[in-house]
């Protein structure tokens, strides 16, 4: 006995290989196959089960070592994993594309497209039979009811409940414009509304509209107390006018609508107001920010 270790000399297979040639005192053509084949078997760096072993120095325990699988390239050099880490996944705009156009059709844009299929039939109703029949009047205020509820519903369940789209945010304006420039347009043409008043209305609604577009790239102009206000005096007067009203619900009308006038001036000074403070601070910021970057 030497003390070495059955593992160290090669295992079991190796002692038994060294035992072998000691005790027949010579190698036959048979235990030299069978000896070659076990010597294969128990190679230095190979474990008999495929896996490579490492010697741990100081130690005479054999780990074995597990190969790492190769990693599938592109063709250009890298691998897979490390370019799928920095690239997207083909076809990933495209269904991120298409869960959009599905939000389209929600209970918030339906209610703007229900809104602006009214415009054309408020003004059909509006018109029947001269514009001056009571029960064609009376669908005609329908109608109007019905698009200005609309508005009050769509906005707010569009925010409640994260439905806003890019769709909603162009066709919602667009519908409020469009009823009510359709209900002001029809008054004024069938006589019962001056002029003057559709053109201050109208010329302030497209006017902060397109102010707003002009200063979107510096902020957007949030809607304050004073606007809504505008918009509920406006809906009011405006469908007191389409009803066939007459004694002092005539009068009354008036009122409303002299409110609406005074209301919808004063509001577009007041956007006027915001959206030149707005690009002043706009200007300022990027001034600093320009500074900064230049140090």
């Amino acid at each position: 006995m030497t003390g070495v270790p059955a593992s160290a000399a090669g295992g079991p297979s190796g002692a038994r290989r060294a035992k072998g040639p000691a005790s027949s005192g010579g190698l036959t053509p048979a235990s030299g196959r069978a000896l070659a084949r076990e010597a294969r078997d128990t190679a230095p760096g190979d474990s008999g089960d495929g896996r490579a072993r490492r010697e741990v120095p100081g130690s005479e325990e054999v780990h074995p070592v597990v190969p790492s699988s190769p990693q599938p390239t592109d063709g250009s050099g890298g691998t897979a994993e490390a370019q799928g880490s920095t690239r997207a996944p083909r076809g990933g705009k495209i269904a991120a594309a298409a869960v959009d156009q599905a939000s389209v059709w929600n209970i918030a844009n339906l209610l703007t497209m229900l809104r602006l299929l009214l415009v054309p039939a408020f003004v059909m109703l509006m018109l029947a039979d001269g514009g001056y029949d009571p029960a064609w009047r009376s669908l005609a205020w329908a109608a109007f009811a019905i698009a200005m509820i609309t508005d009050l519903f769509d906005g707010h369940l569009a925010r409640t409940y994260n439905l806003v789209t890019d769709f909603g945010k162009i066709a919602d304006p667009i519908a409020d414009k469009a009823i009510m420039g359709a209900a002001l347009i029809c008054l004024s043409a069938l006589g019962d509304l001056p002029w003057w008043v559709t053109g201050v209305i109208l010329g302030r609604e497209l006017g902060i509209t397109l102010l707003r577009f002009l200063v979107i790239r510096y902020g957007v102009i949030p809607a304050s107390r004073g606007g809504k206000l505008k918009t509920l005096t406006q809906g009011v007067a405006v469908g007191m006018y389409v009803l066939a009203l007459t004694g002092w619900l005539a009068t009354l009308r008036w009122w409303v609508m002299a409110a609406a006038v005074v209301l919808t001036v004063a509001t577009g000074l007041d956007y006027v107001k915001q959206a030149i403070v707005l690009r002043r601070q706009g200007i300022a910021e990027r001034k600093a920010a320009l500074e900064e970057t230049e140090e």
